[in-house]
């Protein structure tokens, strides 16, 4: 059983997406560089990626998926903002207090978790670790990225990549036995990994410069070490997380991990003995949108109403950091629409 009974738990009650509807495809990104669509496809999965437009940075996607999960959650009492993103609006202050204004949450806790695209899974304990302690009685959890912000256009190894967007969910105060209850997050770390993803420029490491390198304010990838060591740590965690709650993999109704690549999604499946039709493939439209990409698949497929109440779902991501991490959850009985905004985003199209 996901979780055990009798203690306080952080219940995952409603849940609810916004995809900018901008969209670049693999034919338009061929006429900036030496790419093209077969090329795209093949190595990635990706067909088009989503977009926002200038006047949309990380708070107005991250506020709007957050008014989509609220309408889902009537009677809700939120008392903090967690933003998971790494394509905050400003370097300082924080994204999430810019959200909590927007949507009119006045005096609420907020703040950021940045663990790229890990992040989300790392909201995820902090939400729990609050509503347990008692700090909190209701947490509106955000993944939100624009990465068409700190993606170099002309980088042949992450322009294609990636995409914009956001997803949230409420979690209330709840018993860890029922439907929704978020159980152990596994999270772990190795910093000797940080070159395989990382922004090299703008920290106190190496501070903003004249004579930097264009790319230097961009992402970095090292692609094919890092897919080496996304599929090995996320099938690594996800047997971790298994062991420790005494399942099998044939009880997983569902594998969502991050949508970072298809090829990486497929491998992990297989390595994992998921089913192919188990294992959740959710960015052909979209990209890869980091922190947000986990809640995004989640919305999207309950939408489409591929989620069940009591489909047990294993939840997994890797990211820069290196951060890795994995959970399952219960999934929860909730409305099949949460806003019309999000009903919209219903084929894999977009």
């Amino acid at each position: 059983m996901v979780g055990s009974t009798g203690i306080n738990a952080a219940v995952v009650q409603s849940i609810g997406h916004h995809i900018p509807t901008g969209r670049q495809t693999n034919d338009e990104l061929a006429l900036i560089i030496d790419t093209n669509d077969e090329w795209i496809r093949t190595r990635t999965g990706v067909q088009t990626r989503s977009r926002a437009a200038a006047d949309e940075p990380t708070s107005v996607l991250a506020a709007r998926a957050g008014a989509a999960a609220l309408a889902g959650a009537a009677g809700a009492e939120i008392d903090t903002v967690v933003v998971a993103t790494t394509t905050p609006d400003m370097k300082c202050p924080a994204t999430a207090p810019l959200v909590a204004d927007d949507l009119g949450l006045t005096g609420v806790t907020a703040f950021d978790v940045n663990s790229a695209c890990t992040g989300f899974l790392a909201a995820m304990s902090v939400a729990s670790g609050l509503i347990a302690a008692g700090s909190s009685r209701g947490v509106l959890l955000i993944g939100a990225e624009k990465y068409s912000s700190s993606v170099y256009q002309l980088d042949r190894g992450t322009a294609p990549i990636f995409g914009d967007g956001a997803a949230a969910v409420v979690v209330r105060p709840g018993e860890a036995g029922e439907h929704g209850a978020i159980g152990r997050v596994h999270l772990v770390s190795d910093g000797a990994l940080r070159y395989l993803a990382h922004v090299r420029a703008g920290g106190s490491h190496h501070p903003f410069s004249a004579d930097m390198d264009p790319h230097d304010p961009y992402l970095r990838m090292d692609g094919r070490a890092l897919y080496r060591h996304a599929v090995a740590k996320m099938v690594e965690t996800c047997q971790d997380t298994l062991r420790a709650r005494g399942m099998g993999v044939d009880e997983v109704d569902m594998l969502v991990a991050h949508q970072a690549n298809a090829r990486i999604l497929k491998e992990v499946a297989g390595k994992l003995g998921v089913d192919p039709d188990k294992a959740l493939v959710d960015l052909a439209d979209i990209g890869n949108t980091a922190a947000a990409s986990i809640p995004i698949a989640l919305s999207r497929a309950h939408h489409r109403g591929e989620l069940r109440t009591g489909d047990t779902v294993l939840l997994t991501a890797f990211g820069a950091g290196a951060a890795w991490g994995s959970t399952l959850l219960r999934w929860p009985a909730m409305a099949s629409e949460t806003s019309t905004a999000a009903a919209r985003e219903l084929s894999p199209t977009g």
